[in-house]
């Protein structure tokens, strides 16, 4: 009997070995512009994706340009996803070269135009910041979904599961982003800060927005907006604004300092994440985490009564 099993045993792995084995696929390589891009290509490619960010934490988009190793790799990649509406200003050209010679998708640039915001500075340009509202984000997932799967139909469909609970995630993210902005005290719902990043977050939970630079950080901010904007807070008696962690707080400083001389007190509500995301491998450092932190910060600081760790208690303590 243990004759006969062991020859059957060999048998059958001869038989094993002499059958064609199925290699995995190689891993997609795709290369994304921004935190938030690369992100969405991480949690909607899974395993089947091998995802480079060009921008980490604290980067300003707005003035960004390619370096000689980002030349590299968009080159070599099977995919490259940047956001688009004028956002990577200064790379503008080289994508559209490249997009000659690689699978290049500006993810953004699917969203209806009359969902956006118009840009004062650009003609027949819009306000590029539509993670800023979760509600746009969610439909920014489906050309990241979309892009993928053209450059590898073998996934699509673990693409489509994956983007399906990430849109159901960011449904959530924008509830809770509702029920705590719902919080703030009439009077004190005006969100002043460094630059004008957060105007669809403004219109989707209906705060004032202002910002002392434009939409772009490469817009200067005069000596007159940062005085029209101290005489604003001393008149109605605002006393919150907030840093961003890509951007200088050179003029909210001297925002505070100008109050200050007016006898009036006004502090740092908090550092928002506002063209970047938070530290890498963090919560901050996700989409979801970044914008549950500043819903969280914002809220708080105008007067809502808001969960300390935010909306599932993942935030970093003390923030």
């Amino acid at each position: 009997m243990n004759r006969i099993s062991r020859r059957t045993i060999l048998t059958g792995l001869a038989v094993l070995a002499a059958l064609p084995v199925s290699a995995a696929p190689a891993p997609l390589k795709v290369v994304a512009t921004t935190g938030m891009i690369a992100d969405a290509a991480r949690v909607v490619g899974g395993d089947l994706v091998e995802v480079k960010g060009l921008m980490g934490p604290g980067v300003d988009p707005h003035s960004y340009r390619q370096t000689r190793s980002d030349i590299v790799a968009m080159t070599r990649a099977d995919l490259v996803l940047w956001h688009g509406l004028y956002l990577e200003a200064q790379m503008e050209e080289f994508f559209h070269d490249l997009v000659r010679k690689r699978r290049v998708v500006a993810v953004a640039d699917a969203l209806p135009k009359d969902q956006l915001r118009a840009h004062a500075q650009y003609a027949d340009k819009f306000d590029p910041h539509v993670w800023m509202s979760p509600r746009l984000w969610h439909d920014v997932i489906p050309a990241v979904r979309d892009a993928l799967s053209e450059a590898m139909p073998e996934g699509a469909a673990t693409f489509a599961a994956n983007a399906s609970a990430y849109q159901a995630e960011i449904t959530r993210l924008a509830a809770y982003a509702g029920e705590a902005m719902a919080k703030i005290p009439e009077g004190k719902r005006v969100l002043v800060t460094a630059h004008d990043a957060f105007g669809y977050f403004g219109r989707d939970y209906g705060v004032e927005v202002l910002g002392i630079q434009g939409i772009s950080t490469e817009s200067e901010a005069g000596l007159n907006r940062i005085a029209e904007l101290v005489d604003l807070l001393v008149a109605r008696g605002l006393e919150a604004v907030f840093v961003e962690s890509s951007v200088s707080d050179r003029n909210i400083r001297a925002l505070i300092e100008g109050a200050a001389a007016k006898g009036h007190t006004v502090r740092i509500g908090g550092e928002l994440y506002s063209d970047a995301m938070g530290p890498e491998g963090t919560y901050e450092g996700t989409y979801l985490g970044m914008i549950d932190h500043n819903v969280t910060v914002i809220a708080g600081a105008l007067g809502a009564d808001v969960p300390e760790r935010g909306m599932d208690g993942r935030l970093t303590a003390g923030i």
